[in-house]
């Protein structure tokens, strides 16, 4: 399906200085379950073009801090409580730098990650669900006990296979779809809180 790519949210998004119409979702989803507050440690993964870097730095204040990774060079924002690095997020050097930027563990993990769709559905949700068990990963590494996780994912047969991977390692697992979210796509978002080390890692 087709849709429009300058629709309200991306006029919306012009209008309020954000990079993207994505913000829009994350502002909703912050609404809905109080992802981050002042003071957090937020890392941001695949956060070009920088719209959720905007909206995370808004709410974790200037005592907190919003440190974004893609692959992608982003222009520089102007808020000084974004720290962006280029590169992969699965890499030793990115990891080293960001252990270097936190005192201890992080607060909530964001993962806008998403495959480029090939239109063939079983490689699209085998593509789709290798992106989520990475960002699983590192948000496993580096978030602090009671933190929370936001992975973008789409409609296949393996949802619940993952779910029941995300529930080895949080409390609480829920499936939501942002308002903001194109009609015709079959995005949706994991939310994960309350994060316990597994004892069986």
């Amino acid at each position: 399906m087709t849709y429009k790519a300058q629709d309200s949210y991306y006029k919306k998004a012009k209008q309020e200085g954000y990079r993207s119409r994505a913000a829009y979702k994350l502002l909703e989803l912050q609404q809905r379950f109080r992802l981050m507050r002042p003071g957090d440690v937020v890392v941001d993964l695949g956060a070009a073009p920088g719209g959720w870097l905007q909206v995370a730095a808004k709410f974790v204040g200037q005592s907190g801090k919003v440190i974004g990774i893609d692959l992608q060079p982003i222009e520089r924002l102007r808020e000084p409580n974004i720290i962006f690095f280029q590169g992969d997020i699965t890499s030793p050097e990115i990891s080293k730098k960001i252990s270097e930027l936190v005192d201890g563990k992080v607060h909530c993990v964001l993962s806008d990650l998403a495959p480029r769709l090939s239109g063939i559905r079983d490689a699209d949700a085998a593509r789709c669900l290798e992106l989520n068990r990475t960002a699983l990963t590192v948000a496993n590494a580096l978030l602090r006990p009671g933190g929370s996780f936001l992975a973008k994912g789409f409609v296949n047969q393996e949802l619940h296979t993952f779910t029941l991977e995300l529930k080895q390692h949080f409390h609480s697992v829920q499936r939501t779809r942002p308002e903001a979210t194109r009609q015709g796509s079959s995005e949706f978002y994991f939310f994960a809180k309350d994060f316990h080390v597994n004892p069986s890692n």
